[in-house]
Order: structure tokens, then sequence, then C-alpha cells
């Protein structure tokens, strides 16, 4: 038997980011893990994460939304930012969403749900937080990124910021059932 500590936040959101920063790193020192999985929208919570997580001794991964996730055309993440990362030596990860992607499309227009966006409905139960941890880290491996046969920490959040991370062991798409989550690190108590 193992005991851990968990920390839940009274309510999701961005100003728990540090906090969860603080918490990750804590658990990926401890855990020797090394590869760090990010949930960012604009660039903010990228930029607070080189805070805690020098690129020089983790591969720290920033997974942004697909161009045209909320607006046709447009990609939310900052350029300069996204820039300001790279050259620090932060990979920055743009696809299509792992659990939804083309089956958001068809929900649109057939008013139906297909068993991938169900499968994000049912994360969504532990929180948003823990959805995207699980489907960024799926991006992560699909984009050769991360290896599979090391945990990760994804960290992500609710709206905006960062409240949730986690300790998984990482699959491919291909293999989805194979990822596991390990340890919640943190997570808020309420949802939305």
């Amino acid at each position: 038997m193992i005991k851990k500590e968990i920390m839940y936040f009274h309510e999701p959101g961005e100003e728990n980011t540090e906090t969860v920063m603080r918490l990750a790193k804590k658990r990926a020192d401890e855990l020797k893990i090394r590869n760090i999985i990010i949930a960012s929208t604009r660039g903010n919570t990228a930029l607070k994460a080189v805070e805690f997580f020098d690129p020089k001794e983790y591969n720290l991964i920033i997974v942004t939304h697909a161009t045209g996730f909320r607006e046709i055309g447009i990609q939310e993440f900052s350029e300069e930012i996204r820039q300001k990362l790279l050259d620090m030596g932060v990979k920055v990860l743009t696809c299509i969403h792992a659990l939804s992607g083309v089956e958001r499309a068809l929900r649109k227009m057939l008013n139906t749900w297909g068993p991938v966006e169900l499968i994000a409905q049912a994360l969504r139960l532990f929180g948003e937080g823990a959805k995207v941890a699980v489907e960024i880290t799926v991006m992560a491996a699909d984009a050769g990124l991360i290896p599979v046969d090391q945990d990760v920490i994804a960290i992500a959040g609710t709206g905006k910021g960062a409240d949730s991370a986690f300790v998984i062991k990482p699959a491919h798409s291909g293999n989805f059932f194979d990822l596991f989550v390990k340890e919640i690190i943190c997570k808020p108590l309420k949802h939305f």
C-alpha cells in the first residue's frame, strides 16, 4: 500500500496555475519524470510553465488548440510566444484534437454523438482538466514528442490557466486503451 497526497482546489481556474506547476514539478522530480505536457490556448500557461520546468532539463511540450477550434482559420496561440518558446527549446504542438476532431463535425452536422466524443464526456466526469490531460498526452505521443514507455506528467485546466496535473502512462491513439492515469497530483473539486 502507498499513501499519497492529492491537492484539491475549491474552484477551477487560472488562479491555481502557479500551485499546479509547483506541485507537478515536485512530483516530476520525485519520480524522475522528464516528459512534461502542458495545455495552453493562448500561451500564458506555457510561459508560466517555463518558470518551473527548464527546457534544458525537461522535455517540455506545449499543446495548443487546433487552428480553427473556436473560429475558422484562426490560431489562438500567440505567434510571438510560440517563437519565444521554440527559441528556448520548448516543443509546441498544434494538431487535431485526439478526443474530438472530425467527430465534432459529425455531431454538429448530424446532431449525434460518436464514440470518441463519448469517451471525452466520460473523462469530464473527473473534470475538464482530466479530459484535456489525457487528450494532450495522446496528441504528444502520436506526434512522436514523448516515448510511450515512460511516464509523463500532463497539466491542463478549466477554461484558462492550469488546475489539474496527473502522472500518466502514455499511449498512441491507435492503442488508446493502453493509456493509464497513474496518479492525480491535483484537480478542482468543482466543475466549471
